[in-house]
């Protein structure tokens, strides 16, 4: 493991201006690839998406960036809750709110009841709140702190080698934690939140509608 990746606690900011996630993004998709070639944009459906929920950006999510030329989402892998390895291909056809958190970030863990109780009132088939933990050190924290404070809908995500974080702290999307992404159910990254949200509130709730598709 990297001294970047064990140093992870240490060196992330705990929150990311707005500003500068919006400008990562812009730079990020209006350049060509690494391959010389501009990157793939996503079908007219995702973008119909994009269009409902920019409205949608205010009150408790007024931090959500969002892109009216969706692409697909960044791959990214991690453990599900028995160990085994899982990654965002597998969720295709269901619409999802990416959520990266850490037990040491005090504002990751004030969301977190939220995050579950959106869970409970929108999780289903065509959606899931996917919240992977990135603690690299004493894991049996992640676990214990969720059974605290009463989560009960989460499925219990992890990457303690925090390569999912570094993926996209690479790609300019993640400047610090939490980071959620929202992505639709074709696999099309649709917006970007960095810093908490009260995710279970009207104008939550009525984003994630939009992102499904209604």
């Amino acid at each position: 493991m990297s001294v970047e990746k064990t140093t992870l606690r240490r060196t992330l900011p705990v929150l990311a201006p707005l500003a500068l996630a919006a400008v990562a993004v812009a730079a990020l998709y209006g350049k060509p690839g690494s391959s010389g070639k501009v990157e793939a944009e996503c079908s007219a459906a995702s973008k119909a998406v994009a269009a409902k929920l920019a409205p949608l950006a205010k009150g408790e999510i007024a931090a959500l960036a969002v892109d009216a030329k969706p692409r697909p989402a960044i791959p990214l892998s991690f453990q599900g809750p028995g160990g085994g390895k899982a990654t965002l291909a597998d969720f295709k056809g269901r619409a999802l709110l990416v959520n990266l958190w850490a037990t040491w970030c005090v504002p990751c863990r004030a969301e977190m009841p939220a995050l579950d109780r959106l869970q409970a009132k929108a999780g289903g088939p065509d959606f899931e709140v996917v919240a992977i933990n990135v603690d690299t050190a004493r894991l049996e924290r992640a676990p214990a702190f969720l059974d605290g404070i009463g989560v009960k809908t989460l499925t219990r995500y992890a990457d303690p080698s925090a390569d999912a974080f570094e993926t996209l702290r690479l790609a300019g999307k993640a400047l610090g934690l939490p980071t959620s992404l929202l992505i639709d159910k074709d696999g099309c990254e649709i917006g970007v939140v960095a810093g908490p949200a009260d995710w279970d509130k009207p104008d939550a709730i009525a984003a994630v509608a939009a992102l499904k598709g209604g």
